[in-house]
């Protein structure tokens, strides 16, 4: 009877010998790849690692250039408002000096003028000829109207008529 409940229990035994042994290499299978799965673990942690560092590697630099471009454009601005200045100066310098010019120009007019009214109309009306016809119109403007007509009287007729033109568009607003 042992004998036969030896036989009845023997393909239950195998059977449980069998799935022994297949959970055995499943636990093995699993403890290979828990391995392999922390190994892979390690990998990615050091790469989080270096992509950490050099994040903050990068993020020094980028604050190092922003603060090097800071730097620049501060000094690039404090030229500009010496440019805008020097600018300013110059341009009130400008006008000043054209102010003078212009002062001088008339002081030199006024002493043509004096001249020219000093002296009699046919020597006045001889030089004008001679000039060309924009310089004459500038003296004869700076003349009294009397004056003016004499010395018209005694220049050559084409040459009277060609100042008189020209004076006319002058005086025109």
């Amino acid at each position: 009877m042992k004998f036969i409940f030896f036989l009845l229990l023997l393909p239950h035994l195998l059977f449980a010998l069998q799935k022994s042994e297949k959970l055995f290499e499943c636990t093995e299978i699993f403890q290979e790849r828990k391995s392999e799965l922390l190994v892979e673990l390690e990998r990615i942690d050091e790469q989080t690692q270096a992509l950490n560092a050099l994040k903050t590697a990068t993020e020094a630099l980028l604050k190092e250039k922003k603060a090097k471009l800071s730097i620049k454009e501060e000094a690039v601005d404090k030229k500009l408002a010496q440019i805008k200045k020097q600018s300013e100066d110059v341009k009130k310098m400008l006008e000043k000096n054209q102010q003078i010019l212009k002062a001088l120009q008339e002081t030199k007019m006024s002493k043509i003028a004096q001249t020219f009214a000093k002296m009699k109309a046919a020597s006045s009306a001889n030089i004008l000829t001679d000039m060309q016809a924009k310089d004459a119109v500038v003296i004869l403007q700076s003349l009294k109207p009397k004056i003016v007509g004499q010395i018209l009287s005694k220049m050559d007729a084409k040459k009277a008529s060609e100042l008189t033109i020209l004076l006319g568009h002058l005086s025109k607003p």
